[in-house]
C-alpha cells in the first residue's frame, strides 16, 4: 500500500464562492481534480473538521485537511526521451527542461512529455504524484525544475513552495526600454473572455514578481526576474500588463512585434523569435532530507544567447556609426 500523505492548508479568501473540489485543486495543484474529488467523496477530506461534498461552495478561510493515499498513475507510460539531469540523489532530481517540451501528458499531448521521460529515467516515480513534478514550466519556457523522488520529498517540497521558500530566478528579454527594475504586483486569474489565457484581474489571486535590469538597448531590455508567488503564466502576464511583453510570446503580444530599425538583422531576429524568450536560470531550496540550503544554475540556451548577441552587435554598429 502507498504511503499516506497529509495535506493541510487554508482556503484563500479570493477563492470564496468556488466549489470545494475546485478550491482544493488550486491549493494542491500537484494532484488531479479527479483524484481530489475521490478523496472528498470517500471522506478523506475535512473542512473545518467536517466532511463536505465536492460541489459545496467555500467561503474562504476554512482549514482543509486531506489524508491522501496516492496511487500509481497507470495512464502515463515511460518513453526514452533525452533529458538533461543537472543533479540527482535518492530524494530529488533537478532537470534542465528544453523549450518545446511539454511537462505533463494531456489531451493535446498524450505522450512525448517530460513526465514520460522521467518515468523512463526512474520507473519508481510512478508511485509519486505526477511523477514527482511539483512545479511547472510552460512548454516554450526553458530551464530548471525540481522533481521529488519519494512521497516524503514530494510532501516537503510542496510545503516549501506553499510557504514561498523556494527561490526561482529567471532571465528574459522583453520589448521596450525599461528605466528601472522593481516590483510588479497584480492579481492573476483566468482571462474573462479568452479562457485559455490568464490576465491581471480583480477576480484573480495575488501575484508578485520582482525584476532587475541586466542590460538594455533601443527597443529591448534584458531582465533578471524572481517569482515571489507562482501563478500560471505569471511572469509573462505581469510583463505584458506593464507594457513590456516577453519577446516571442505568442499568447501575450510578444511575437511578431517590431522594434526600431525594422529592416535591421536585430529587428528580424526579434520579430521571428520562435518562442517566449524566458529561461528558468536558477533554483534554490532546502534539501528535503538534510535541510541544507542548495541551489543550481543553468546557462542560457543557444537561441537566447543568439538574441542577446544580435542586440549587442546592433548597438555596437550604431555606436560605431555615431548614431
Amino acid at each position: 500500500m502507498s504511503e499516506a500523505v497529509r495535506l493541510d492548508g487554508t482556503v484563500p479568501v479570493e477563492l470564496a464562492g468556488a466549489r470545494l473540489d475546485q478550491a482544493v485543486a488550486q491549493m494542491f495543484p500537484q494532484y488531479s481534480r479527479s483524484r481530489i474529488q475521490q478523496w472528498i467523496r470517500s471522506g478523506r477530506a475535512s473542512v473545518d473538521g467536517r466532511t463536505r461534498r465536492p460541489r459545496d461552495a467555500v467561503d474562504g478561510g476554512e482549514r482543509i485537511v486531506i489524508d491522501a493515499e496516492p496511487e500509481p498513475d497507470g495512464r502515463w507510460t515511460a518513453e526514452a526521451i533525452d533529458i538533461q539531469v543537472v543533479y540527482e540523489d535518492e530524494d530529488l532530481m533537478v532537470v534542465n527542461k528544453p523549450a518545446g517540451l511539454v511537462v505533463h501528458p494531456g489531451a493535446g499531448n498524450p505522450g512525448g512529455t517530460l513526465v514520460n521521460a522521467l518515468l523512463h529515467h526512474d520507473p519508481a516515480l510512478a508511485a509519486v504524484p505526477r511523477a514527482g513534478v511539483v512545479h511547472r514550466l510552460d512548454k516554450d519556457t526553458s530551464g530548471l525544475m525540481v522533481v521529488a523522488r519519494t512521497l516524503a520529498s514530494h510532501r516537503h517540497l510542496v510545503g516549501q513552495l506553499a510557504a514561498r521558500e523556494v527561490q526561482r530566478e529567471y532571465e528574459t528579454v522583453v520589448h521596450g526600454r525599461l528605466v528601472s527594475g522593481g516590483r510588479l504586483q497584480g492579481p492573476i486569474g483566468r482571462h474573462p473572455t479568452k479562457r485559455t489565457q490568464m490576465a491581471v484581474t480583480g477576480r484573480g489571486r495575488d501575484a508578485v514578481t520582482h525584476i532587475r535590469i541586466i542590460e538594455r538597448w533601443t527597443g529591448l531590455t534584458y531582465l533578471w526576474v524572481q517569482l515571489e508567488t507562482g501563478r500560471t503564466h505569471q511572469i509573462r502576464v505581469h510583463l505584458a500588463h506593464s507594457g513590456h511583453p516577453v519577446v516571442g510570446d505568442r499568447t501575450y503580444g510578444g511575437y511578431g512585434k517590431r522594434i526600431a530599425g525594422r529592416d535591421s538583422p536585430l529587428a528580424e531576429c526579434v520579430a521571428r523569435f520562435p518562442r517566449q524568450a524566458l529561461h528558468a536560470a536558477r533554483l534554490s531550496l532546502r534539501h528535503p532530507n538534510s535541510g541544507a540550503a542548495i541551489s543550481w544554475a543553468a546557462p542560457l540556451p543557444a537561441d537566447m544567447l543568439e538574441l542577446l548577441d544580435a542586440a549587442r552587435r546592433s548597438t555596437a554598429r550604431r555606436t560605431a556609426a555615431g548614431k
